[in-house]
């Protein structure tokens, strides 16, 4: 065999391991170093110029960012979104709030990021969060509270998909990762 025909079969064979590692991710997408959540900073966090500080935090904690965009929230995808509060009194009230200015919906991947965007975002109500939360640095009023994110990794997967089409959601090798993980 020619230099071009193992060329082809390099390219194919690494090409394969793309798919296949593609596959793998989408697959177990959910769990270990591939766990994904949902945050969104909310129009009160936007319009206070937030959105930089709230990435780097999430950065710096080593997660990596797979998806972002600024969007001006329909209705209908609030609705949507906050099904689960849809008996609850303030439901109308927090769906003209969350539709009153951009949002910024992100998705972050990694190890128990589910878990660990809960803690630090802070308690809903930002008079229960600890200083060093975003809530409790950011936020005085729990209807004015700066971000969202999702509560359990199967919330996670149900709003990923509300928010974002999958060919938005990016795989890429982040370089540092060997450097996070053990």
């Amino acid at each position: 065999m020619g230099p071009r025909k193992r060329s082809r079969r390099n390219l194919r064979h690494e090409l394969e391991d793309l798919v296949i590692k593609h596959a793998r991710i989408e697959e177990s997408g959910w769990t270990g170093v591939n766990e994904r959540t949902f945050i969104a900073v909310k129009p009160d966090g936007v319009h206070r110029k937030l959105v930089g500080e709230i990435v780097r935090r999430f950065e710096r904690k080593g997660f990596k960012l797979v998806a972002l965009k600024l969007v001006q929230a329909s209705e209908d995808l609030l609705k949507e979104h906050y099904w689960s509060l849809r008996s609850k009194p303030f439901f109308r009230g927090l769906i003209s709030y969350m539709s009153s200015g951009p949002v910024v919906a992100m998705v972050w991947e990694g190890l128990d990021v589910v878990k660990t965007a809960r803690k630090m975002l802070g308690e809903t109500n930002p008079a229960d969060s600890l200083p060093g939360t975003i809530r409790g640095d950011y936020c005085v009023e729990v209807g004015r509270n700066v971000i969202h994110g999702s509560d359990s990794v199967e919330s996670a997967q149900r709003e990923i998909s509300l928010w974002f089409h999958q060919n938005e959601l990016q795989c890429w090798e982040d370089g540092s990762s060997h450097w996070i993980y053990n």
